[in-house]
């Protein structure tokens, strides 16, 4: 068995030189060798889990060599990419509903893995959530916030704008289990612009913003007891933590966790233990972060990098789906404590 620092050398070189060193094990393998060491002082390797796919989207819905405003701007570069997915979304039923961003629609996935395409429009929609009335909240980077109606398949506006003003291009949603909803207006921002926007909508239509600062802010959930928000920074590569006051205002905002690569993290999540479900868009896994930030386990993609979604489903919610999205693929990954219940389920009898 190698040491630490044995794997960390030789992980290097195969990163700077692989030629020389001629035996390199996979990203994969490096990771399931180093899960089996001694961890930092501070706290235990994390568990590595293996996600296995659980279905991918079909060659007649791809759009191979179909060009778009989205890939032109977020794979620069490279070829047009046939779908990006994101916004996974499960039922009560067993039915998971994913979004395509670059070309504007929504999908449903049986519970026996068959896809139908319930809605195309002009948009580029990133998040999306489920309303106890039945109706999809979905955030759009062009259109801002609208609602599906799966009786009539319909697409309609909800919020477009905030005092006359477009938004600079929402990304993701989560909902309060009081209907509020808080949802991230991230555009192009970025280090280089730290200006990206979290806001909360509440049930009587008052609009707050909440923070105007955000590097990229990307995917956000609140802790079980709602007290505070954790939102994904993408390009500051962390997930922030966002204290929220009883009179509604918010302050002492953090820095939960840090993270690295290309990308950052992405669309999270939260089980009924307050553990942090964490997709990173560039490293190929879900980090798992105990109350503390501590990570505790790393699920990994079985194919591709761009693990960008986690939610969970199944009758008992330890079902982990996951999207991977420049592959059209969901994954699928056990754990052993429930999902965080979402604002859905309080419809149901």
């Amino acid at each position: 068995m190698l040491s630490r620092r044995q794997l960390f050398e030789q992980a290097l070189m195969c990163a700077v030189a692989p030629a020389v060193l001629g035996n390199c094990l996979s990203s994969e393998a490096f990771a399931e060798e180093a899960a089996g060491q001694p961890g930092p002082n501070f706290y235990p390797a994390p568990e590595l889990i293996k996600a296995e796919i659980f279905t991918e989207m079909p060659e007649r819905f791809r759009r191979s060599g179909v060009k778009s405003e989205w890939s032109a701007v977020n794979k620069i570069g490279q070829p047009p990419v046939d779908s990006f997915i994101e916004g996974l979304t499960p039922d009560q039923y067993g039915n998971l509903y994913i979004v395509d961003v670059p070309f504007g629609r929504l999908f449903k996935i049986s519970a026996d893995r068959e896809w139908t395409q319930l809605a195309e429009w002009d948009g580029e929609p990133g998040g999306m959530a489920l309303h106890p009335n039945g109706k999809f909240f979905i955030t759009d980077y062009k259109q801002g916030l609208l609602t599906f109606d799966p009786v009539t398949n319909k697409i309609e506006p909800f919020l477009g704008r905030r005092d006359s003003e477009r938004f600079k291009g929402l990304n993701d949603l989560t909902f309060a289990m009081n209907g509020d909803i808080y949802f991230t207006d991230q555009g192009q921002t970025g280090l280089q612009d730290p200006t990206g926007r979290v806001y909360r909508l509440r049930t009587n239509g008052q609009l707050d913003l909440l923070l105007s600062t955000g590097v990229s802010p990307n995917g956000l959930v609140l802790h079980p007891n709602e007290t505070v928000l954790f939102v994904a920074m993408t390009r500051d590569n962390s997930v922030w933590r966002v204290p929220l006051f009883p009179d509604g205002t918010t302050g002492k905002v953090g820095r939960f966790a840090s993270f690295y690569g290309v990308s950052g993290p992405d669309s999270i999540f939260i089980d009924e233990q307050a553990n942090l479900f964490v997709p990173h868009a560039s490293l190929g896994s879900v980090f798992v972060l105990n109350p503390d930030g501590e990570p505790i386990a790393r699920i990994v993609s079985p194919k591709g990098k761009t693990t960008t979604n986690a939610k969970f489903g199944g009758p008992d919610r330890k079902t982990v789906y996951i999207t991977q999205s420049d592959t059209g693929a969901i994954l699928k990954a056990l754990w052993p404590i429930p999902g965080r219940r979402v604002y859905a389920e309080t419809g149901r009898t």
